[in-house]
């Protein structure tokens, strides 16, 4: 089975590109749902996120997202640290997950493939790229946020540019190229490298 990794800046349009790959009737594993679930049940983590963030960091055996977030959002030491700890957690479950599904191939959709590591575990990683302008003005929309507030967010990603050159295939999604054709085509191609 062939292991894919979907991947694409903040408002890139990934998640719609990966429900495509769904309708298609290809597995899908989404790392940032993955990661939150985790963090609520992978007792060992949520020991280490505790031992480090302290005893606020869970309310009612719940994570504490308004806590978590008011420390490591300003302070990228703190969020890279967060990162280390809830990273190979999610890259253990989505192996788990893969192991478990029996399709020529399966999607893992992850905003940080390359940044987690979890691409060395992947046979190939598709890329979503989208214009910048179009990408703020989808968060911004879709988030009700100011620019300000998206080109923070986007700051603690890598360079798209550099993502997207380290992708083995790029689909376009900038509104004017058809992105169902791409996906397709490209379906289409992994399902022969699959099988």
């Amino acid at each position: 089975m062939l292991k894919v990794g979907l991947t694409g800046g903040i408002g890139s349009g990934k998640s719609t590109v990966a429900k495509i790959f769904e309708v298609l009737g290809v597995p899908v594993y989404y790392a940032d749902d993955a990661a939150k679930h985790i963090m609520n049940t992978d007792a060992e983590l949520r020991e280490k996120i505790i031992s480090t963030f302290g005893a606020g960091s869970y309310v009612n055996n719940e994570l504490n997202r308004p806590y978590i977030a008011s420390i490591v959002f300003e302070n990228t030491e703190k969020l890279a640290l967060l990162n280390s700890l809830t990273h190979p957690a999610t890259i253990r479950d989505a192996e788990r997950w893969m192991q478990q599904q029996t399709s020529p191939y399966v999607i893992k959709e992850a905003a940080l493939i390359f940044e987690s590591g979890s691409a060395e575990n992947l046979d190939y990683v598709i890329g979503v790229f989208s214009p910048l302008p179009l990408r703020i003005k989808r968060i911004m929309e879709r988030d009700n946020v100011t620019r300000d507030e998206v080109m923070k967010r986007m700051s603690r990603q890598i360079d798209e540019d550099i993502k997207m050159r380290l992708c083995d295939k790029v689909i376009v999604n900038d509104e004017q190229q058809l992105v169902i054709t791409q996906v397709l085509a490209l379906h289409q191609q992994l399902l022969s490298m699959g099988s």
